[in-house]
């Protein structure tokens, strides 16, 4: 069938080659010299392509918890760009990104360890079909990692707005307010509230630079918030410090698999596309 093809094959592959490094180059340049517009783009790109895909294909399943998650996501974003920022917002923002994290790291593992599962035969001995707990160990991982990718970019631009509006962060130049000792910079409240007095009662962590925050607010500013700098001087942050469980270390190793995750998902099908027009236009089959 493919007799007498093998030149026009080895110029596909050298056309996907090339269209590969330079599509990862022109990414990488874009993400560097303009890295809000780039990750505003690959966020909206996973958030409407699988609508046309679900519609399409008829995946109501996805589709229905695609359009709650969107529902809460959008009510979520509005509250965290909202001025005056109500002191209750950061905190909000963080519980549902850090719920999203959870479950989308919880969902990724059970869909591996079913995908494991099936590959090792031993849905046999509970006579569950193997084509049964493949599509449950896909689909499980699947949902996790796009879940999982989709709430890390919005909790970042979440993170952004809020920090700018409390004031005591800005992406470029200086803070448009002084921190006191006794504020937390990612959600503007007092760290230490006094008897009868309205406010957050909750551990501390101080970073190396020895500004004092809430220890939620900092795990969210850090984990969920995909920063790496003081919300106030923009020094360092040891994450490998702060985080001192074991078990917390999954999460966040988990975190870096998504943003890994991001070009794989979003800009592969691109780059695929691009590919197969060239080919087209070349006549190559």
């Amino acid at each position: 069938m493919h007799r007498g093809h093998e030149s026009m094959h080895v110029e596909m592959i050298l056309i996907f080659l090339c269209t590969l490094v330079i599509a990862q180059i022109v990414l990488v340049q874009w993400r560097q010299r303009h890295g809000r517009s780039y990750n505003l783009v690959t966020l909206l790109q996973m958030w409407v392509v699988p609508l046309y895909f679900t519609i399409k294909l008829y995946w109501w399943r996805f589709l229905s918890l695609w359009g709650m998650f969107s529902v809460i996501t959008s009510y979520i974003l509005f509250r965290a760009t909202r001025r005056p920022l109500s002191g209750r917002t950061p905190r909000l923002v963080y519980k549902w990104f850090l719920l999203i994290y959870k479950l989308s790291y919880a969902f990724g593992v059970v869909g591996y360890l079913a995908i494991m599962f099936t590959m090792c035969g031993f849905n046999l001995l509970f006579k569950i079909k193997a084509r049964d707990s493949m599509d449950f160990g896909i689909v499980s991982l699947f949902y996790g990692l796009y879940y999982g990718v989709m709430g890390r970019d919005f909790a970042e631009i979440c993170s952004d707005y809020m920090a700018s509006t409390i004031g005591f962060y800005s992406v470029s130049g200086m803070p448009t307010r002084s921190l006191s000792d006794n504020i937390c910079a990612v959600c503007g409240q007092k760290i230490i509230v006094e008897l009868d007095e309205e406010g957050l009662i909750e551990n501390t962590y101080q970073l190396s630079c020895n500004h004092v925050f809430h220890e939620f607010c900092i795990r969210g500013w850090c984990i969920v918030g995909k920063k790496q700098t003081c919300p106030y001087c923009k020094e360092k942050v040891d994450l490998k410090r702060m985080i001192s469980n074991p078990w917390e270390r999954t999460h966040f190793l988990y975190g870096q698999i998504l943003d890994w995750l991001r070009y794989l998902v979003a800009w592969q099908p691109v780059v695929i596309g691009i590919v197969q027009g060239i080919n087209y236009s070349l006549g190559l089959e």
